[in-house]
């Protein structure tokens, strides 16, 4: 059986002037990065207007096990399904990051028969884009510190400053640092960290902005700490956001490539699409509905001024199995009572997207070890709850293996209902959080530790408080403890630590032992990792 790899390095792919002419391109809204990648112009934009929106998917799953659920690798089966069908699509990805690609996740381009191409290029260096956002993040860093050592005239609170410094690799060592050591001329001390790039602030900024004036003046929205009279301290007041934009002009641009079967893909800092270039776009959220899914709805919908007309939950027996207590060494064993047991995390997602209005579809995500015994009882378990169910074999057979499942959100998505956020952002913070804990995750119970508390009375006070709230969380339990699987009641959700992101437009709300640096597990996938003499590239997945 041939790698994911191997699959994409046999593939032939189509030249992107090509892929581009699918969506009404042509070669002078593209700035090519070889012959099978390209940024799009966004002057495109303006041609577009007045145009009537596609119809947007969106793809989430259950909550994340370590058995895997394969929601990219659906979201890229499902748009080559669509543009079998005859219809214009493309599909909108997020775009790897080396953290998870050299840790324990893998690459983010799909699997088996339903992957995004180039696949070593983009899961590796692609565009440059997240190399642009580092060097973005660590330009103000710089700039924060060198203003300290040159006098510190915006009187900063050093001791305030929040703002630290990124690296787009698993380094826990990196997580707390201390600065400024080496005498007078190395800066001033002070304690700080680093971060994931993904998890920069820049990042959310990026995939948030509308054109390069909007990004750049989000970009000097940013706080990076407090004055001494307790005031922000701005990238603008460092006079840092113009370098910034300058460093990110490129990464701002959407990365268009191809799915194996030729299906226009683009793939960004976050999950793009353009509304206007195909009649059907398949995009997905990461993790689980309770995060990725709820931060769409509720932040991305909002600010970008679309809706989803359908929403695909991806369910694997694998995963269930997971969730009904099954150890991930014992997965490939039939297990119908272990599988029940978990259906209900499956149940709470479902709940959870219906709370937003369009309707939902379960797509059954079939691994080689799922017996068709636990199939059809999975299948049968999603009938009684009136739940549109299809299974999907995209990983093995590409876009003819998604059929199905096209078939049935084509048909929910010619009905998509009234779309409505979860919360008014406009409600105070602790009400807005105590709205997401409670509805989707099913808190009973939200803990505001007394650091939380302080940082919500001042963003309140300096006129924050209308933003709408990223909640930080655990990915793998609907709840703030990763060890809760399944669906868990009468549970607490601590808030330990609040923080706004002014540039992105959004309160982080951190909760139970989020880390924004992970570090890599005891065997990391980089090990397994190499090339050879002719430069082809193995060990991705």
């Amino acid at each position: 059986m041939l790698s994911d790899v191997e699959i994409a390095q046999n593939a032939t792919p189509e030249p992107i002037v090509e892929i581009a002419g699918k969506l009404g391109l042509s070669p002078s809204d593209l700035l090519p990065y070889g012959n099978f990648k390209a940024k799009v112009s966004l002057n495109i934009m303006k041609r577009l207007e007045g145009r009537p929106p596609g119809k947007l998917i969106l793809v989430t799953a259950i909550t994340p096990t370590p058995a895997g659920e394969g929601k990219t690798t659906v979201t890229v089966g499902l748009g080559d399904a669509l543009h079998q069908l005859g219809k214009n699509a493309c599909i909108a990805i997020r775009e790897p990051s080396f953290g998870p690609c050299f840790g324990i996740k893998g690459g983010a381009a799909g699997g088996g028969w339903a992957q995004v191409i180039p696949m070593e290029e983009i899961n590796l260096h692609f565009t440059g884009d997240f190399h642009a956002v580092t060097m973005a993040h660590n330009l103000l860093s710089a700039m924060t510190d060198n203003h300290l050592q040159h006098g510190n005239q915006l009187g900063m609170d050093s001791r305030t400053i929040q703002w630290k410094r990124v690296l787009d690799v698993n380094d826990r060592a990196l997580r707390n640092i201390v600065i400024g050591l080496g005498g007078k001329s190395s800066g001033v001390p002070r304690e700080s960290g680093f971060d994931i790039t993904a998890a920069s602030e820049i990042m959310a900024t990026l995939c948030l902005s509308n054109n390069l004036m909007d990004l750049r003046e989000r970009l000097g929205r940013i706080i990076v700490g407090f004055k001494k009279d307790g005031t922000p301290a701005t990238a603008a007041d460092l006079c840092a956001n113009g370098a910034m934009t300058a460093v990110l002009k490129d990464a701002l641009l959407p990365n268009l490539v191809q799915t194996l079967e030729g299906t226009p893909a683009f793939v960004h800092g976050g999950s793009f699409g353009n509304m206007g270039l195909a009649d059907y776009v398949v995009t997905e959220a990461g993790f689980g509905s309770d995060l990725g899914a709820e931060k769409f709805m509720d932040i991305v919908c909002p600010a970008a001024g679309v809706r989803p007309d359908a929403t695909v939950i991806v369910a694997t027996v694998r995963a269930l199995k997971m969730h009904g207590g099954v150890p991930k060494t014992d997965l490939s064993k039939e297990d119908i009572p272990a599988l029940g047991r978990g259906v209900p995390n499956l149940l709470k997602h479902c709940e959870n997207m219906r709370l937003y209005g369009p309707p939902i579809v379960i797509c059954i995500n079939r691994f080689s070890s799922d017996t068709q015994t636990e199939v059809d009882y999975l299948l049968s378990r999603c009938k009684e709850q009136g739940l549109p169910v299809a299974v999907s074999d995209v990983w093995e057979k590409g876009g003819v293996g998604g059929l199905d499942l096209a078939r049935i959100v084509l048909d929910a998505a010619s009905n998509p209902g009234e779309f409505h956020p979860l919360y008014n952002p406009g409600k105070p913070v602790k009400e807005k959080i105590e709205c997401i804990a409670t509805n989707i995750y099913g808190a009973s119970r939200i803990i505001f530790t007394d650091e939380a508390d302080k940082n919500i009375e001042q963003l309140e006070r300096l006129g924050f408080g209308g933003l709408p709230i990223c909640m930080a969380k655990t990915q793998y339990s609907l709840s703030d403890d990763p060890s809760l699987l399944g669906r868990p009641e009468g549970f607490k959700i601590t808030v330990k630590d609040i923080k706004v992101s002014a540039g992105a437009g959004f309160i982080v709300a951190y909760t139970g032992r989020i880390m924004t640096m992970p570090g890599l597990p005891k065997s990391p996938a980089a090990e397994h990792i190499d090339v050879d003499s002719t430069g082809i590239i193995t060990g991705l997945s």
